[in-house]
């Protein structure tokens, strides 16, 4: 079943069951990936990269608006927020560990010879198209930097 499909099902299980915060989060979802195939020059189905990034977007933009809600005392608008994320996060595949992912930078710093930060982007990008979905790009290039340092 495509992800299309199981967030469509699973809006609808939130319409029967009236859980106002799981569909506003799917409605957004929903509507993220429209204007991604409607958007000029797009093919007519999504691959499932770009739909994952889609959702990663959609996650970090809420974990940044609660952050900042909490930054200014305002819990009432970041449990929502953080609500959302979670909702949304379900249907992202299960996050490595941060040794997980050391592990991975470790054998691409092997595997490409890379010595010292000039060689950064090309390690960032082989590793960012290996865990796509499963790590975020912020969490790859601290371990990144902290390993060709």
């Amino acid at each position: 079943m495509s992800l299309q499909q199981d967030i469509m099902s699973a809006l609808k299980e939130a319409m029967k069951s009236k859980d106002q915060t799981a569909l506003t989060a799917l409605r957004a979802v929903k509507s993220a990936i429209l204007l991604a195939q409607t958007e000029s020059g797009a093919k007519e189905d999504l691959t499932e990269e770009q739909e994952l990034k889609i959702l990663q977007k959609l996650v970090k933009q809420r974990k940044d608006s609660a952050a900042i809600y909490l930054d200014q005392g305002r819990k009432d608008l970041a449990l929502p927020e953080i609500d959302e994320a979670e909702v949304i996060s379900q249907f992202l595949p299960e996050a490595l560990s941060d040794e997980e992912i050391e592990k991975v930078v470790v054998a691409t710093i092997d595997q490409i010879g890379a010595e010292g930060m000039k060689d950064m982007g090309k390690v960032m990008g082989i590793v960012s198209k290996e865990l796509a979905g499963q790590a975020d790009g912020k969490t790859i290039s601290n371990i990144v930097k902290s390993k060709l340092s």
